[in-house]
């Protein structure tokens, strides 16, 4: 790969980041931060990570996908919280835990988007040394999770991100 390609590829395409997303997100982010806080949820920076995720999509394109996410992250912290408990951080089990939630969204039919939401919830559950019982870790992740989604979705619907004005219509 040479330089002129690696630039061309890191350039904004057709959805660059703008100033008016930027406020959105960061006003999301921290929203889902202060009610996560205000609920006393221990790792309330999961809500603002999820919910970052969810506002990099229109809402047309949140809602169907968020409702992929969070049956994920519903799996994941089920998984994490059986799992955990019986065998705490094991890579063996972890490794097991990762394919057969491919096999439980396959199953279900569920979106890719589901089992990675669902992977990374089991890794969070299962690998970072808890002073707390896998099933507590588990719900707290689930309510972080679910809350930086609904979070996303709240302000998605209250401030729309405007389609912009085309390169073709700024130019003249």
């Amino acid at each position: 790969m040479n330089i002129k390609h690696l630039i061309e590829s890191t350039a904004a395409g057709k959805n660059p980041p703008t100033p008016v997303h930027a406020a959105r997100t960061a006003a999301a982010a921290t929203a889902s931060l202060l009610v996560a806080r205000l609920f006393g949820l221990p790792e309330y920076y999961w809500a603002a990570i999820s919910c970052m995720i969810v506002m990099q999509s229109t809402l047309g394109a949140a809602l169907p996908v968020s409702v992929q996410r969070l049956v994920g992250a519903a799996i994941g912290t089920a998984a994490g919280a059986l799992v955990g408990s019986f065998f705490g951080a094991s890579i063996l089990a972890f490794a097991v835990s990762v394919f057969a939630l491919g096999i439980v969204c396959w199953a279900l039919r569920v979106d890719r988007s589901a089992y990675r939401y669902a992977g990374i919830t089991l890794a969070v559950v299962m690998l970072i040394n808890r002073n707390q019982s896998a099933p507590i870790v588990a719900l707290h992740r689930f309510i972080e999770v679910s809350l930086g989604i609904a979070v996303a979705l709240a302000l998605t619907t209250a401030w729309p991100e405007r389609p912009r004005a085309t390169a073709r219509q700024g130019s003249g």
